[in-house]
């Protein structure tokens, strides 16, 4: 006798189509039968050695979170209800070209200080991998929910050329051809930048496009957080459609919002551009957070000369007067390009996080807020906290724009990211509710997207990019990583006042045919593993 049967749910598959009245079948890890309409029909209904009563909640494949920050979390938090309280089931980590393999002893410690902002230090987790391939099989002793990895090329070039502002040499280019090989070779999925974050953001598309013909030719996809979201956003994606297409390599647009005053109402242009790249035959998926302020860390916002040589260099420059008058000016005045070219507007700036909680005290506010208090220049707050907090500080960046976000959302090649950044005392709320804000505020709420769409969005059209055969739908013989939901409660209870606060509405959440939520509850189940890449 099987292991389980949902009876009665509403099965939204995934694929867009219309719902429907069934029960599943689940054994062995993996949807064994969907039997439509038994009670109506009067059939022999399917038994199982446990039952669940689905009636009222709606039956979907587990959310797929394309852009995800656990990098670490996945490792020392085994409950992680962050992701497993929403419905995600797979997250696709490595992003936005800084992760911790490939390292060497030496890349580890400075890529450990240059994301703490992300990750916190890891501390309280034993780096016991140095590959790609000895990271995933690390996840694969057991975690919360499954995950994919994205190998991060920022990293890369800092093990093969250093954290300098200046071209690769052959050699070192050769040697990241090979890590990124190596990589694919051991089951990530594609390869990610960060191209407004050192040493990511030092290569030229040059050196970017033959690391992406490495990824294509492994059958992967190029994930970057491009040049610029600000001013000059609209060159930075065509940058990356003309770069990828050279390459041959499908793109996967990071978090593709338009930012700043400067890209008010400018969707529809962006999504112009994509639709031409597509029309001519492109392979492009993009993932956006169904939130308006962005998040990152404050050191992120320096200038990239300010950011050469590593943390330390940066701690260097800060330190000395003169060098932090020219960063000043740079980033107020100018418009630096860890800023996307945009001068500072620091009421934009609210502090999220902090590494020493001695700081607290400016979490929460803005710069410009902490400045008025202190009777200081923003600048100096700015300075001085990057500096007692060591580049640790995370904050929100409130520039962006709801009409925006809607017609990004409703493009056809879109999927869920969470860009969920854990650390800090007032995380953003994305963290916690991006995939019930969807379904309850856009879908049910303010009615961007149809049910069926949505979900479609969140699970079959990542599950594609990702190259995934059996995940992404409610079908016989696929995985059983399953979501039950209400429709008329799912809700985000996270908000920027509490940003850790759990969703409403999703009371069971499956992995491998496993109970990872129950009744609203986080188990103790540990059925997430590393999703490898398969191979063409």
């Amino acid at each position: 006798m099987e292991e389980l049967v949902i009876r009665d749910a509403d099965v939204v598959d995934g694929s867009g189509g219309d719902s429907y009245r069934a029960d599943v079948v689940v054994d062995g890890g993996r949807i064994v039968s969907i039997v439509k309409e038994a009670a109506a029909a009067g059939c022999q209904r399917p038994k199982a050695r446990r039952e669940l009563d689905a009636e009222g909640l709606v039956l979907a494949p587990g959310f797929i979170d394309m852009h995800a920050h656990s990098d670490l979390a996945l490792l020392r938090d085994p409950d992680h209800s962050a992701k497993a309280a929403q419905g995600v089931t797979l997250e696709v980590i490595g992003q936005d070209g800084l992760s911790y393999a490939p390292v060497d002893d030496r890349t580890l410690g400075e890529v450990r200080r240059a994301i703490a902002g992300w990750n916190g230090p890891g501390d309280d987790v034993d780096f016991d991998w140095r590959s790609v391939g000895e990271y995933l099989d690390r996840l694969d002793r057991g975690i919360a929910v499954n995950a994919a990895y994205l190998i991060p090329q920022g990293t890369v070039r800092a093990l093969a050329v250093g954290w300098d502002d200046r071209e690769a040499t052959e050699a070192e280019l050769e040697h990241m051809r090979r890590l990124v090989a190596e990589g694919m070779e051991q089951g990530a999925v594609g390869m990610s930048s960060g191209l407004t974050y050192t040493p990511g953001m030092y290569a030229k598309d040059a050196e970017l496009t033959e690391l992406c013909r490495v990824v294509a030719s492994y059958g992967g996809y190029y994930c970057p957080h491009h040049r610029s979201y600000g001013a000059g956003a609209l060159q930075a994606y065509e940058e990356m459609v003309e770069l990828t297409r050279e390459a041959d390599c499908p793109l996967h647009l990071a978090h593709a919002t338009m930012n700043f005053g400067v890209n008010k109402g400018k969707a529809p242009e962006l999504l112009t551009l994509l639709d031409g790249a597509l029309a001519a035959g492109a392979d492009i998926t993009l993932d956006t957070y169904p939130y308006t302020p962005g998040c990152t860390t404050l050191v992120a916002l320096l200038p990239s000369w300010a950011s050469e040589g590593g943390p330390d260099q940066i701690m260097k420059r800060l330190a000395d007067d003169d060098t932090a008058e020219r960063i000043r000016h740079h980033m107020e005045e100018i418009g630096s390009d860890g800023s996307h070219g945009v001068p500072m507007e620091w009421e934009t700036i609210e502090i999220s996080g902090t590494g020493d909680p001695a700081l607290a005290e400016y979490v929460g506010r803005t710069v410009l807020e902490s400045a008025r208090l202190r009777g200081e220049t923003p600048w100096q707050v700015a300075r001085q906290l990057l500096l007692a907090d060591r580049l640790a500080p995370t904050i929100l960046q409130h520039v962006g724009h709801e009409e925006n976000v809607r017609a990004i959302m409703r493009h056809r090649v879109h999927t869920g990211g969470s860009d969920g950044i854990l650390q800090g005392a007032k995380p953003h709320p994305r963290a916690y509710g991006t995939f019930p804000h969807y379904l309850g505020h856009y879908v049910r709420e303010l009615g961007v997207l149809p049910l069926e769409e949505c979900v479609a969005h969140l699970t079959s059209r990542p599950a594609a990019r990702l190259r995934l055969p059996d995940r992404g739908l409610v079908r016989e013989g696929y995985r059983a990583d399953l979501v039950l939901f209400d429709p008329a409660t799912v809700a985000a209870g996270s908000t920027y006042e509490s940003p850790r606060v759990l969703p409403t509405g999703i009371p069971h959440v499956l992995v491998d045919g496993r109970f990872v939520m129950e009744d609203g509850r986080r188990t103790d189940v540990l059925a997430g593993r590393s999703v490898r890449r398969v191979p063409r």
